[in-house]
């Protein structure tokens, strides 16, 4: 919570000096790029003509100082004080004020949760962009976070929320920038029922909100409902006095919010900010851009659509809002756009500065790059301090593609290296420590995890970069190509759109670059199959998750009937327990028989559910008669959370029937749970050991604790070295033997964050939460079972460790049982080793090495007889050769050279170009192994000249083979699997370059 605890008064006290109402930096960061000197002056240069500016062009709005939030409100929106007096204004105020003004963007947030938890909502943290929803990829709605509990899945745990949740949506990336509300990331702040409040409540305070707490001018503001919802249009008109004209009915496509084809829906109401009253109410458009902005929405979820399109009542009403802040932002510091607000715009000023232009005096395609960058440096420092690394599949493909396409706007606006003289750097680093500056009241994280967040950026820009430049190659390239094949055919040249494409998204060049050179050359490009691509792309990117589904599937049917499980696992490994439903393939049952797969659900359990990393206990649900002779037995081999805090044992009864409402006795296997207890203690005291060894910025990615082994992800930019595992082992192991008393308590979560205690990565909190501390070594949240003492470890021992992604680094490691068994096989090993070497355990290192050099020399010296063989077979071949060509004969030999391995091949090919001398080509084929084709294609320069090169003429040979390759231009290998076709291949290859060579040369 303390991200929302922001720097704010309303009350006068500076010995009256002056301040401007609106942010210091609407005024100053507008106002600064004028006075734009070059990168060395520095920005207090601008100051004093900043102050004289400000004084001279804007007197009316230097204003006392802001002395009561009524005033404020009397005084109206945008209205000047008649009263105020006009004074210069010292230097000192020209410094960033803005979290102190009323007008900041975290004021603007502070202030709307203040606003609805003084009216009884419970003001609650902002989840993390990565949910703990299937159905989603981000977060990407402040009512996502929810979703369990307007589906009836879990109980309210308050009737009443209010929060400023941090959201990601990339499905109109390409309007980012060029619109002036489109973001990537932005922040929702929203209030909500859950069955308490419904319209009445919920449309006065968003209108005191805005009129009231935030001042804007009744007369601006306009409304729209959903054209049947008469309910909300009465409150509106007859309650709140909104005129009939400003309340516009609108259809289902705007004003009824639905989850899917069914679940809960409702009609929605939201407000608009009208930015020209002046041109009155007739034919006035609520979707026009240049007038009207929406800036809050209230959906009235009052429905459940059935899956005939029929909406019943729902039981219980629920009230979602939200209201955007960057547009309330924009609003309220009087700017043309969202990025032009506190919450972006030092971002942009800092891109400016490196590309040493000014923003103000910029044309607008140079304004858009700079507005993509920012929006984008924001979400991409927001998601990787989440634990997003870049990659190519999922999430991490969106941090990519946004680092991406940040990196190329960056080089469009001419930001070379890092922009401060260093052409090896990178830039994006320095404009994300501005993003982690502006973090603190959006999450306070984000600035411990700065380090690793700027590493990530740098690795990623710098690896693109490199990517770049493969692809301003591959351009030239395609532009060759291009122009050679159109001067053959006799046609216009030009790059088709799919290449076009793959430049655009692998390469990461933008189509107007790609445009623009290529018209210096004298090539066209297809831009109607290039959109084709883009929209095909973008179709597949708005699929990907982006609509928040409220379903429920066939357990929903059971929420409203069965508690929650009561778990007993920490205490004690069995219990009675009651059945208290059966399901079989997701469907309900009263019973079920031997040999039947089955979910039990039991109103209190000893078994660990999934969770934290941890995998389910495994053991034995029993139904025993009054004599205690058994009527049926369930092996449990999994058991999951699932609707809440229901705890679903997944197992087969193996005896017996089992039925709802039948008594069991629930009982875990301990050697199991014993095995999971030291790989989840272990796992605590490696990531303790990580953060000693190589840094405290690395953090969990991701974890596993079987009953086998551990598995532990975490954020490190390179692999381990063996002394850094070596001294990581002897950390744990040295902790194991100091045999400490665990320590686990229950307390608030902010005093368990206050303590030091690290969270675990991925996992979901209430307020109060589990805290598990080896004293002096760890201390996290966690949720799982763990040993009571650390010698209960015995042994620990790192198996693997290896990168998974860009980034991310993954260990593999046993403890307790797990290691001695580890040990044991690794020992018997060693021992089968000893006895076929004939060595000591010491000695069969080296003995090995001795084995692998007496092995590569009788390698070499096959190889070498086998070149031998090839060169002898190639010096026969020789006289093959035919000449081709009138005026300038050239040397043509394409033979078959039966087995003879690729290698030799090779040498074979050196060889006879060699020995025909220029100008000359030779096609090689043989059948090295079964199943395989080796393809040689070597020319000579007097044939490259030609335009005839072995690289592009070998690969299309090599399809009849069904293979492929390529290579330069003037030696190229190739391969296939269909050894049958070698000898029409080779044919094949015969004929084309007859053609080819007879062409030219005529």
């Amino acid at each position: 919570m303390e991200g929302l605890k922001l720097p704010y008064s309303v009350h006068g006290g500076d010995g009256g000096k002056l301040v401007v109402p609106l942010p210091a930096f609407t005024l100053a960061s507008r106002l600064r790029p004028r006075c734009y000197l070059p990168p060395s002056t520095g920005s207090k240069g601008c100051a004093g003509f900043i102050t004289r500016t400000v004084a001279q062009l804007y007197p009316s709005h230097l204003l006392s100082r802001y002395s009561g939030m009524k005033q404020a409100r009397d005084r109206g929106f945008g209205t000047k004080s008649a009263s105020a007096s006009v004074q210069p204004m010292a230097e000192e105020l020209v410094e960033d004020k803005s979290e102190d003004l009323p007008t900041s963007g975290n004021s603007i947030r502070r202030r709307f949760l203040e606003f609805y938890a003084a009216r009884g909502h419970k003001i609650l943290p902002s989840a993390s962009l990565v949910p703990d929803d299937p159905t989603v990829l981000l977060t990407i709605a402040g009512m996502l976070p929810f979703k369990p509990i307007f589906l009836g899945q879990v109980p309210r745990q308050v009737t009443r929320a209010t929060t400023s949740q941090r959201c990601i949506r990339t499905n109109d990336v390409e309007n980012v920038g060029r619109t002036s509300r489109h973001h990537t990331m932005f922040e929702m702040l929203g209030n909500f029922s859950f069955g308490d409040y419904f319209k009445k409540e919920a449309i006065r305070w968003a209108w005191d909100l805005s009129t009231l707490e935030y001042g804007l001018p009744t007369d601006r503001l306009w409304i729209s409902v959903y054209e049947d919802d008469d309910e909300a249009f009465e409150i509106w008109h007859n309650e709140i006095g909104v005129p009939v004209q400003r309340i516009k009915r609108m259809g289902e496509d705007d004003n009824f919010w639905t989850s899917g084809v069914t679940g809960p829906c409702g009609p929605c109401s939201e407000i608009y900010y009208d930015f020209h009253p002046e041109r009155g109410h007739s034919d006035s458009d609520l979707g026009d851009d240049t007038r009207f902005i929406e800036f809050y929405n209230l959906v009235f979820m009052q429905y459940n659509k059935l899956d005939d399109g029929s909406l019943e009542p729902l039981k219980q009403k629920n009230i979602d809002t939200g209201l955007g802040l960057e547009r309330m932002a924009r609003i309220l510091q009087k700017v043309p756009n969202n990025y032009e607000t506190d919450l972006i715009f030092p971002i942009i000023e800092k891109a400016s500065e490196l590309a040493n232009l000014s923003y103000a005096l910029a044309d607008d395609p140079t304004k858009t790059n700079l507005k993509i960058i920012g929006d984008h440096l924001r979400a991409v420092v927001f998601l990787i301090s989440d634990g997003v690394a870049p990659s190519n599949i999922g999430r991490g493909y969106i941090v990519r593609r946004l680092i991406r396409r940040a990196v190329r706007m960056g080089r469009l606006l001419g930001i070379k290296g890092d922009g401060r003289g260093n052409t090896e750097g990178a830039f994006l680093p320095i404009l994300a420590e501005k993003v982690i500056d502006l973090s603190t009241n959006i999450d306070s994280d984000v600035k411990a995890r700065a380090a690793r967040i700027l590493e990530e950026l740098k690795r990623e820009e710098l690896r693109f970069v490199m990517t770049l430049e493969r692809g301003e190659k591959l351009l030239e390239q395609m532009l060759l190509d291009a122009l050679l094949s159109a001067k053959e055919k006799g046609t216009v040249p030009f790059l088709s759109g799919k290449d076009a494409f793959l430049l655009y998204d692998t390469y990461g060049f933008p189509v107007e670059i790609t445009t623009e050179v290529a018209g210096e050359r004298g090539v066209s490009i297809d831009m109607s199959a290039f959109d084709v691509e883009m929209d095909n792309q973008r179709r597949q990117s708005q699929a990907a998750h982006n609509v928040v589904k409220l379903t429920v599937e066939n357990g929903a049917d059971l929420t409203g009937n069965i508690p929650d499980t009561e778990f007993l696992g920490y205490d004690t490994l069995s219990s009675r327990a009651k059945v208290e439903a059966l399901l079989m393939n997701g469907n309900p049952v009263v019973h079920a028989s031997k040999g039947s797969e089955v979910e039990v659900l039991l109103n209190r359990t000893p078994f660990y559910a999934e969770s934290g990393g941890q995998i389910g206990d495994h053991g034995f649900l029993f139904v025993t008669e009054s004599d205690n002779q058994q009527k049926a037995i369930v092996e449990i081999s999994d058991v999951q959370k699932s609707l809440g805090n229901k705890f679903v044992h997944k197992g087969t009864i193996t005896e017996g029937t089992l039925e709802v409402g039948k008594e069991v006795e629930a009982a875990v296997d301990a050697n199991l749970r014993q095995r999971a207890k030291v790989h989840h203690t272990a796992t605590h005291l490696l990531q303790a050991a990580l953060k000693q060894v190589i840094g405290q910025e690395t953090s969990q990615a991701g974890s596993m604790v079987a009953f086998d082994r551990l598995r532990f992800d975490f954020n490190f930019h390179r692999p381990l070295l063996e002394n850094e595992i070596a001294e990581i082992e002897g950390l744990i192991n040295k902790w194991t033997g100091d045999a400490a008393l665990l320590q686990t308590k229950v307390m608030r979560l902010t005093d368990a964050k206050s303590a030091g205690a690290i969270a675990m990565f991925g996992e979901k909190y209430g307020e109060q939460v589990r805290v598990v501390e080896v004293p002096g070594v760890s201390m996290e949240l966690c949720g799982g079972t763990h040993v009571s003492n650390t010698c209960e470890i015995r042994g620990f021992k790192i198996i693997s460790e290896q990168g998974i992604a860009s980034g991310i680094r993954r260990i593999e490691a046993v403890a307790g049982e797990a290691f001695i068994e580890y040990v044991s096989s690794r020992d018997n090993y060693v021992k089968q080793l000893c006895s076929s070497l004939k060595v000591k355990a010491e000695e069969v290192t080296t003995r090995v090495d001795t084995l692998m050099e007496e092995l590569r020399m009788a390698r070499n010296e096959v190889s070498a007889a086998r070149a031998k063989a090839a060169i002898y077979k190639a010096s026969i071949i020789a006289s093959n050769a035919f000449h081709v060509g009138t005026s300038n004969k050239i040397r043509v030999l394409v033979e078959c050279m039966d087995d003879t391995d690729a290698d030799s091949l090779k040498s074979a090919a050196e060889y006879l170009v060699d020995t025909l001398q220029d100008p000359a080509a030779v096609v090689l084929g043989s059948c090295p192994d079964e199943g395989k084709v080796t393809l040689i294609a070597a020319f000579t320069p007097g044939v490259v000249d030609l335009g005839i090169q072995a690289g592009k003429f070998i690969g299309p040979i090599a399809k009849l083979c069904g293979g492929g390759g390529g290579g330069r231009p003037n030696f190229a290998q190739a391969g296939g699997k269909k050894p049958e076709n070698l000898l029409s291949t080779l044919e094949k290859a015969r004929e084309d370059l007859v053609s080819f060579i007879s062409e030219k040369t005529s």
